[in-house]
């Protein structure tokens, strides 16, 4: 069973399942995380959806590229969350399925080429309050308890 994170599920609903990979991006400036601008601002692991017949690390270091402008080495598995949210830019109620790694920023090739995104470097420590899911955050907290 997947834990559940954020607001309930709403009966009646119908929520169209989307998988998608992130990661907790560690390396020696802290914590490279993506600071979205809309639909509302807020800091997030960078990631996002799986294409349809893309494998989860491709699609790994593809969303994370665009979204941080960053190569980045995928080290472990760290695991997975569920959460029930609008998705507004693409106009539906989603099953999110969220499969986390741990990865090592490796090199920055440029500026992040998804729009309204920005890569920013987060202390550790931090990114436990500013993350804007409770699901990232639950993640980011069992890496820094080394579990």
């Amino acid at each position: 069973m997947i834990r559940r994170y954020g607001e309930a599920v709403k009966a009646g609903q119908h929520y169209r399942r989307r998988p998608g990979v992130y990661a907790v991006c560690l390396g020696p400036e802290g914590m490279l995380a993506t600071f979205q601008e809309s639909p509302k601002p807020e800091f997030q692991l960078p990631g996002g959806g799986i294409d349809r017949g893309e494998q989860p690390v491709a699609a790994l270091h593809r969303e994370v590229f665009e979204e941080t402008g960053w190569r980045v080495g995928i080290q472990r598995r760290i695991g997975a969350f569920r959460r029930f949210t609008w998705m507004p830019e693409y106009g539906f109620w989603a099953e999110k399925v969220c499969t986390v790694y741990l990865a090592r920023p490796v090199l920055r090739l440029g500026p992040p080429s998804e729009p309204e995104h920005t890569a920013v470097w987060l202390r550790p420590e931090d990114g436990l309050e500013l993350l804007g899911n409770a699901g990232d955050r639950a993640m980011l907290a069992q890496v820094l308890r080394g579990v």
